[in-house]
């Protein structure tokens, strides 16, 4: 298979097609080019791994967020699979073929181990810790295996029988012309077996909800949406199989001082004319403190001020964002009779100044007429 196929044409998918579409685009490509409809035809074989390794990138989010951005040299270094066997695509879409294949059912021991759901949870942070990053902790509510009974649902030396309505497989078969349909079985719910003595702790299902604080490190720079994930925090493995991951969506509170663009931060500042007029040494907030800026003489209202490397981290990246000073002059509203006087003296002041440059301009332009 080639490296650098593009996974939204293997599917035949558009760019922005939703989670929907690409499953079902793969379905039908695993459909047609499964092995046990196309035995011994190495292009089929071909095609099904290379439509199990698209599905694993478009249906990921940050994977495929990585490739939307960076093509193949964003999923560089990431662990995925290579699907060199077709165990390998079994085991890690396995509810696909089981819900609408089964083509393959192993026999009771042969059971395929399934991996635990994945959770997802929102976190809510604040301002500089989405800027600085900061260790912390989530509660989380989970299925784990049950300790009296180690998973089995049984009590301790209790018998172990084989579900009457599946023999065991974990699974019931429709037929469905040319092919064989695999549901959950309703009796067992998967497990293949019964239980005569079930565990009074877990109630017979081998399992538990248990609460877990989860270590988070939130990393310097993440933004409002950033999602995070933790390998093995999820729901426990069925059979042997791995736990599920746990992913975190970041929601973050909005500043009083600052607003992100970016890895930039905008800060507005209000100036009277006056000091606008005349220029003013102030102080302006940064995330570590404070720094001095000089405002020049004439400055208008929308003016900007950059003070850089003030900003916001490149997240897993190098270097800082810029702190963007916007001035916006504010006029009074509460002027004192003096004031008022004052102001009126310099309109007058300033309209006689007008007056006379305009007046200046006419003689010249009279003057370069004459001696033309």
């Amino acid at each position: 298979m080639g490296d650098r196929v593009d996974y939204y044409q293997v599917l035949g998918v558009d760019k922005d097609a939703d989670p929907e579409e690409i499953k079902r685009a793969y379905r039908r490509l695993a459909l047609k080019y499964h092995p046990d409809r196309n035995p011994g035809d190495q292009n089929a074989n071909e095609k099904f791994r290379e439509a199990a390794a698209a599905y694993e990138i478009l249906r990921d989010p940050q994977k495929r967020g990585l490739y939307n951005q960076f093509g193949h040299a964003g999923l560089e270094g990431l662990n995925f699979g290579t699907f060199n066997n077709f165990e390998n695509i079994f085991a890690s879409f396995g509810e696909i073929f089981d819900d609408f294949f089964g083509f393959s059912q192993p026999p009771p021991h042969q059971r395929r181990k399934q991996s635990g759901k994945d959770l997802h949870y929102q976190l809510e942070i604040d301002f500089q810790d989405a800027v600085f990053g900061r260790e912390t902790s989530v509660e989380v509510i989970k299925n784990v295996i049950c300790q009296p009974c180690q998973g089995s649902g049984r009590l301790a030396g209790g018998p172990k029988q084989t579900c009457s309505f599946c023999q065991g497989y974990g699974t019931v078969s429709q037929f469905d012309g040319f092919f064989r349909i695999n549901t959950t079985c309703p009796h067992c719910l998967g497990t293949g077996g019964e239980v005569a003595d079930p565990c009074p702790k877990c109630r017979g299902l081998g399992l538990q909800k248990q609460k877990k604080d989860v270590t988070l490190k939130i990393p310097a720079g993440v933004d409002e949406g950033t999602r995070l994930r933790l390998r093995g925090e999820g729901e426990v493995g069925q059979f042997g199989g791995p736990p599920g991951d746990l992913y975190i969506d970041l929601k973050v509170t909005p500043h009083q001082l600052f607003k992100r663009d970016g890895h930039n931060l905008i800060h507005r500042v209000q100036l009277s004319f006056v000091e606008a007029a005349l220029g003013i040494d102030i102080d302006v907030p940064t995330l570590n403190g404070s720094l001095p800026l000089t405002i020049p003489a004439g400055t208008q209202s929308g003016a900007k001020f950059t003070i850089y490397g003030e900003g916001v981290p490149v997240l897993r990246g190098n270097g800082r964002g810029n702190l963007i000073i916007e001035l916006e002059l504010q006029t009074p509203t509460d002027l004192t009779s003096r004031q008022a006087d004052l102001l009126r003296k310099f309109l007058a002041s300033n309209q006689k100044k007008a007056s006379a440059k305009t007046k200046s301009r006419r003689t010249r332009a009279v003057a370069s007429k004459t001696a033309a």
